[in-house]
């Protein structure tokens, strides 16, 4: 039996096994301890095949496999759908972009087109599951050599093709007649809907898993599937200079009139006849989109500069850096207003979200700097990258729901409305900071004939024995609330805050 058909058995194998445990872990919701389970198994698994010696992992996007596996670990920690999502996603990026560069090639020195072209074509792979690794990788004539090989052979894919229809058709008859229902359940002692619902996730799976473990260690993926750059639409200095030149001084217009507001605070705002809801919201969420607009604009403008002289690198240079500094005080102005209108309303998810935006493309903007104006462009992706996760993982440790809950006590310390139905409807996260809080908040409703206090209660005093679905947050936030209603004349407790 050869190399490629062995280790496309071991994968086909292997997939079933992972599509068995995704079913029995999987299904239970909310995600936690399981996800963090199956997607080590994934992990290992992959690890287990090339220890078989049939693959050698060379690329430096194999280390991506050991991030994926932090950021599962997030989905056990915080409680909050947000970061659980934010977690996925980072899950789902590194797996994909270790499939691209796990065996070959540079994950530091790959451009930007590359990343997302790679990563989409490692997921386009992954999306065709066992067929690929079925049809071409696996000899089966070398497989079933041998008499009772072949009819054992004959008789499985009989079986593969035939339970499909037989269970649709049998689904269908079960559907359609009560008393051919009632006959089936006493003949097999088993609900079909229940074992196709079973079947579907096994399925699904299983069909991801192979088409991830084939993609990462058979399937053939071109390392070098960068876009080029067509040189008919090439860019001159005075193209460059006209685009970027006109961008500037409207940025820079926009700045003028900004910076007097920067520095005027809420006295200014009063002067211009708006509220701060009306200053905040008319311009925060449009700079922000300025800003994310802008980097992508100064990549493709650099993508298709015609570099012939320094010349023409050196407009390019002097005015992106002049767009950098000017988009930087775009992004204070950004800054500014979101400040105001949390001292004003409060903290909400998606403020604070968003701000860690702001962050972030203002470190990816200096990362610009520290690379493309210093003609180091092909290594700018890898540090948006990880300062894309490096966001994510400071997400995790911050806990957003517990920072948005104590910054809207605090501000109610000082006399500013508390809106105690927004805190009631945080996830868990947040319950150690408003349990402990409950004595200040006092007997605040969240409807006319419930407090806060017995929506926390009700919440997460409520019983939870499955084990799949274990988290940190719902743990702590469990505990803290029966500690609460056992003992609630005995104060609160800092335990578990974080």
């Amino acid at each position: 039996m050869g190399e490629r058909t062995r280790l496309g058995l071991g994968i086909v194998g292997v997939a079933l096994a992972l599509g068995g445990l995704g079913d029995a872990l999987l299904r239970a919701t909310p995600w936690g301890f399981n996800f963090l389970l199956w997607v080590a198994a994934l992990v290992g698994a992959a690890v287990l095949l090339v220890r078989t010696g049939l693959v050698r992992p060379e690329g430096e996007g194999r280390w991506l496999a050991v991030v994926a596996l932090v950021f599962a670990g997030g989905v056990v920690l915080r409680d909050s759908p947000v970061v659980a999502l934010l977690d996925v996603l980072a899950v789902i990026a590194a797996l994909s972009l270790a499939v691209w560069r796990g065996r070959a090639g540079s994950l530091r020195r790959a451009g930007v087109s590359e990343y997302v072209l790679g990563g989409t074509y490692a997921l386009a792979l992954a999306s065709a599951g066992p067929v690929p690794v079925s049809v071409t990788e696996i000899a089966w004539r070398e497989v079933g050599r041998g008499r009772w090989k072949g009819q054992a052979l004959a008789v499985s894919r009989g079986l593969l093709i035939a339970a499909p229809l037989v269970l649709v058709f049998g689904a269908l008859f079960v559907a359609a007649d009560a008393v051919f229902e009632s006959l089936v359940r006493d003949a097999f002692g088993f609900d079909l809907a229940e074992v196709l619902d079973h079947l579907s996730l096994i399925l699904l799976f299983a069909w991801i898993s192979a088409g991830l473990l084939w993609a990462a260690l058979m399937a053939r993926v071109p390392q070098n599937i960068g876009v080029r750059r067509p040189r008919r639409l090439l860019l001159g200095a005075v193209e460059v200079g006209v685009v970027l030149g006109l961008l500037d001084l409207l940025f820079l217009a926009f700045v003028v009139v900004q910076v007097r507001y920067l520095f005027g605070g809420s006295g200014r705002v009063a002067a211009t006849g708006l509220t701060y809801a009306e200053y905040a919201r008319r311009g925060f969420f449009e700079l922000v989109t300025v800003a994310a607009l802008a980097l992508p604009l100064l990549l493709l403008v650099h993508w298709f500069l015609r570099v012939e002289a320094r010349a023409q690198v050196r407009v390019f240079n002097v005015l992106a850096g002049a767009m950098v500094g000017l988009l930087f005080v775009v992004l204070a102005s950004a800054l500014q207003r979101m400040y105001l209108y949390e001292q004003e309303f409060g903290l909400t998810e998606l403020r604070l979200y968003t701000t860690i935006f702001m962050l972030w493309i203002s470190v990816v903007l200096v990362w610009f700097v520290l690379t493309v104006l210093r003609g180091l462009r092909e290594r700018f992706a890898f540090g948006a990258l990880v300062a894309g996760f490096t966001a994510v993982l400071a997400i995790n440790a911050i806990n957003p729901d517990a920072v948005i809950a104590r910054t809207n006590i605090e501000r109610a310390d000082h006399g500013r409305k508390l809106d105690v139905h927004y805190l009631a409807t945080l996830s868990a996260d947040a319950a150690p900071v408003l349990i402990e809080s409950l004595p200040e908040i006092g007997d605040r409703r969240v409807a006319p004939d419930y407090t806060l206090e017995q929506a926390v209660s009700d919440r997460w005093t409520r019983e939870r024995t499955d084990w799949r679905t274990w988290n940190l947050g719902r743990s702590v936030a469990h505990r803290l609330a029966e500690s609460r209603l056992a003992n609630p004349a005995g104060g609160s407790t800092r335990a578990g805050q974080r």
